[in-house]
């Protein structure tokens, strides 16, 4: 069974898709005329962007069917009300119902979060002074653009339902966009918003039996290690050079930030669209089991802001009261490697399918 086709027929939850948004950023466009020099980690990160570019409607198999009553193929048991009196009392068109909005405001809050990301990076192109950077931020650039155009397929074809932007991260997509410094488009979006985005792919990639959602999310985590780890060389050659109020600065939005991220994840938009009762918003964001889930979002943020430096008495304390300090010394780089492996043993299985299958014709 395939979900309703996209196009005009396409359910909006909430208020919809909303009108376009326009965000004022006083940023300073710098050329940088130095084209020969260049740091060797980011040269090869971008030369590393540049040859792992990918096409959407190619590398993924859309003929696949989606069974719409579980469009990503999630077990119940990650729903974030499991198990719960109203999700005990609920038919079996009920359950089907909340899991097609689960579906839907995760995919959608990726989709949003990756025009985010796209705007930034093209912030970052105008900004940043050193023209490594302004490369490596050029293939990013269409990579984000790709990232945007399949989860808007897979929303529009196989789910047929979308969320509007949700307000934290509107919050936060505000603060750095707006933010003159060049910078803070990096902390905020290519550390901060990257690191929490590839920790919820993980669970799709990790946990989803659908094999287009599967696949897309691992691919879209592929890219995405490159990024963090192309804000976390830059900001670590920069920031042993900020003043001590200057990192104050840097430490306070980063707590901020992680707060509103971690509101992010509580979905109240699907209980409010689904009727849910009152208590429900309250078991999302005071259950063990979700507060679990939440603290595990920020396994990569963590070890990269001790990385880059800002480890200071602010993020510690914040970190400390959210659960999620264990995580300082977690290996980031085996994390990013897993990434890269898990998208290639997908794709070998891909091209294993399309040998046998033409082996048979």
């Amino acid at each position: 069974m395939t979900a309703p086709e996209g196009g005009p027929d396409v359910a909006h939850a909430g208020d919809g898709p909303g009108a376009p948004w326009a965000v004022e950023s006083p940023a300073t466009t710098v050329f940088d005329f130095d084209y020969t020099g260049g740091r060797d980690q980011l040269l090869r990160l971008y030369d590393k962007g540049t040859r792992r570019q990918w096409i959407g409607s190619e590398r993924l198999d859309w003929t696949l069917e989606v069974d719409p009553e579980n469009p990503l193929g999630m077990p119940d048991e990650s729903h974030p009300h499991y198990g719960t009196p109203w999700w005990n009392k609920m038919s079996h068109a009920e359950r089907v119902e909340l899991r097609r909005h689960a579906a839907a405001w995760r995919f959608s809050q990726f989709m949003h979060g990756e025009q985010g990301a796209l705007v930034c990076t093209a912030k970052i192109v105008q900004t940043v002074p050193d023209i490594d950077a302004k490369f490596y931020a050029a293939t990013q650039v269409i990579d984000e653009a790709r990232h945007v155009e399949v989860y808007s397929r897979y929303l529009h074809e196989k789910v047929g339902l979308l969320y509007p932007l949700n307000p934290f991260l509107k919050t936060l997509l505000d603060n750095v966009i707006s933010d003159s410094r060049w910078d803070m488009t990096y902390l905020g979006m290519q550390v901060l918003v990257e690191g929490l985005a590839l920790a919820a792919f993980g669970l799709i990639r990790n946990q989803a039996t659908e094999p287009l959602a599967k696949a897309l999310n691992a691919y879209v985590m592929q890219d995405e290690a490159r990024h963090v780890m192309f804000g976390r060389l830059a900001l670590r050659d920069y920031y042993p050079h900020l003043t001590a109020r200057e990192r104050d600065e840097r430490e306070e939005f980063c707590v901020e930030a992680c707060y509103l991220m971690r509101g992010r994840f509580l979905g109240q938009e699907i209980i409010e669209r689904n009727g849910l009762p009152k208590e429900a918003l309250s078991h999302v964001a005071e259950g063990e089991s979700q507060r679990r889930f939440r603290a595990g979002l920020f396994i990569r943020i963590v070890p990269i802001l001790k990385d880059i430096g800002l480890w200071g008495p602010r993020i510690v304390a914040a970190f400390d009261d959210m659960g999620v300090l264990e995580y300082a010394d977690h290996d980031i780089d085996r994390e990013m490697a897993h990434d890269e492996e898990a998208a290639e043993e997908i794709d070998r299985a891909r091209m294993a399918h399309v040998r046998a299958v033409a082996d048979e014709a």
